[in-house]
């Protein structure tokens, strides 16, 4: 009885679209045999490059070479190329294959309708069925293609640099080679003296600077909502729109203009102190006092996005829950501590542990606002207000230190993900909806 469905998952796994003809769904068959041999036909031409690329990047180098007294350049393998190529080809490889076991599952499920006594269904049954019941899956195969290559490919392109030595001066291609290098960049951003010591203290101030902006921000626009929403404040609309505008105005315009504003030798801040008689103080040039503009500056921008998302909160709260906590006598510190701000954080939780991991990302605030400096002469191509990620933006623009540059943006990613599962599992919205489920 099963020898029907045996045949043509043997027939599909032998060649694509032999299962479905066996099966009698001839233009379906056709179609993937058409699949298969254009696949052949493109791995026939790339699949041995792509696996000698991978395991190799290249075996000779740009290099000159004279020619009856001329000079000539003689081209070379050209390593970062060769790797992408190489992996763009494997992708296919994987998408291929799922393309194949499907196939097989195929031939396999409409031979067993068969031996049931079922009429396979005819390409316009096929394409009905699809239409009707798994639109929405075959709608998002192009976009989990696109996502794969545009997506996954870099992230993956990014990590397998981190273990090579692609960085200036002597591995830059097409003059030079790039070689696999294993853990070495790794060892080397984490013990050796001369990066480690720029690596643990740019760190400790990303750590640094997470908390404190993520806390100004959140218990700032906590503060703000809550004022708003007092009974006795009048003209609550005027209010929202005022302590709205720096959230409407593009960040871009905000910091720059803070930037101009905080200025030691023209800005207008130090000149109002000034005619105070006091003197100006080194904002952006003092690696202190830089750290703590940073911090004001992002509660500027951060704190009306807290404030909105509060407020909203803050709506949601049925107000029988504060009128029982009145006639249990409470005074209004003991409502907040009990019914507001349970409610809130139950309601926040997770977007605070996202303003916390997107803070350690927070490029625009160091790099518009500083650029990372005040220039710190301990670290290496890194300033004081640097963060992990403006100080990877540095070593691949600025220093094509790429390896490093990778090998740093795998650290925040675990850094950043780690935290952000660990925390969200354990707030009680997380545990309530799992409950739920």
């Amino acid at each position: 009885m099963q020898r029907h469905r045996t045949r043509a998952a043997i027939l599909s796994t032998l060649f694509m679209g032999l299962g479905q003809i066996y099966n009698r769904q001839f233009i379906k068959g056709i179609i993937f045999l058409a699949v298969e041999a254009f696949s052949v036909y493109y791995f026939i031409g790339n699949l041995g490059r792509a696996i000698w690329g991978i395991t190799s990047l290249g075996d000779a180098a740009s290099h000159f070479e004279k020619v009856k007294g001329i000079s000539k350049l003689i081209p070379g393998d050209h390593s970062i190329y060769i790797l992408i190529q190489s992996l763009i080809t494997l992708l296919v490889l994987i998408v291929f294959l799922i393309a194949w076991s499907m196939n097989i599952r195929d031939a396999y499920k409409t031979g067993v309708e068969l031996e049931a006594g079922l009429q396979s269904n005819t390409f316009k049954q096929t394409v009905r069925y699809i239409l009707d019941y798994k639109f929405a899956q075959s709608f998002l195969i192009l976009p989990s293609i696109g996502i794969l290559f545009f997506t996954v490919m870099p992230i993956i392109f990014m990590i397998m640099l981190a273990f090579t030595n692609y960085a200036a001066p002597n591995h830059l291609p097409p003059a030079k080679l790039v070689d696999w290098v294993g853990f070495e960049t790794f060892r080397n951003l984490l013990v050796l003296k001369t990066w480690s010591h720029t690596f643990y203290g740019v760190l400790t101030w990303t750590i640094i600077w997470a908390v404190l902006s993520t806390v100004t921000t959140y218990f700032g626009g906590l503060l703000v909502a809550l004022l708003i929403s007092q009974r006795g404040i009048r003209f609550k609309g005027m209010w929202r729109v005022i302590l709205i505008v720096p959230y409407a105005v593009p960040q871009l315009i905000s910091l720059l203009l803070m930037r101009n504003l905080f200025n030691g030798q023209f800005g207008p801040i130090n000149q109002y102190l000034g005619y105070f008689g006091m003197g100006g103080l080194p904002w952006l040039t003092d690696p202190f006092w830089a750290k703590v503009t940073v911090i004001v500056v992002n509660m500027w921008v951060g704190i009306p996005v807290s404030m909105l998302l509060i407020m909203g909160v803050l709506t949601t709260i049925p107000r029988d829950m504060y009128e029982a906590a009145e006639v249990d006598g409470a005074t209004a510190y003991q409502k907040f501590r009990i019914v507001t701000l349970p409610m809130i954080l139950f309601s926040t939780a997770p977007t605070l542990i996202m303003q916390f991991a997107g803070n350690i990302n927070n490029f625009n605030a160091i790099f518009l606002l500083t650029g990372g400096n005040p220039v710190n002469g301990n670290y290496q191509y890194a300033g004081s207000t640097d963060l992990l990620v403006t100080w990877l933006y540095k070593l691949t623009l600025d220093q094509n230190k790429n390896n490093m540059a990778s090998a740093i943006g795998i650290i925040i990613f675990l850094i950043v993900a780690s935290f952000s599962l660990y925390n969200y599992r354990r707030t009680k919205s997380f545990k309530e909806e799992d409950m739920i489920q």
